[in-house]
């Protein structure tokens, strides 16, 4: 695809096809982080024992007060659902780590209806 000066480009890619391989187009905006839709990250499910760590974490985490990745609540026992946590010393299912910069989840701190916002 050739751009002509003069030429607007809206005008310029009005005659290009997604075929031309002149043209390369930008994906949508995606959230800061990629939840599947089994409630995991990166290979890590988002339920179940979470141990806080300090180095070497599975997955790095933020907390926020609003719009977060994942609103969690936090129980002593049965965390089987989506955003339901049991902190515990040994034998987590996930290990995390909190952090101001760069996370890999936000999170929100809730009382009920915790999961995907």
């Amino acid at each position: 695809m050739t751009i002509v000066a003069g030429v607007g480009v809206a005008s310029a890619l009005a005659g290009a096809t997604l075929a031309d391989p002149g043209v390369t187009t930008t994906p949508a905006p995606t959230p800061m982080a990629k939840l599947g839709s089994d409630c995991t990250l990166k290979g890590h499910r988002l339920y179940g024992k979470v141990k806080v760590v300090t180095a070497f974490p599975d997955l790095k985490v933020k907390v926020v007060t609003a719009f977060p990745d994942l609103k969690v609540k936090t129980v002593t026992a049965f965390p089987d659902a989506c955003g339901l946590w049991q902190m515990v010393d040994s034998f987590p299912d996930v290990t995390i780590q909190y952090v101001d910069a760069f996370p890999d989840l936000t999170i929100e701190r809730v009382t009920a209806f915790p999961g995907v916002p």
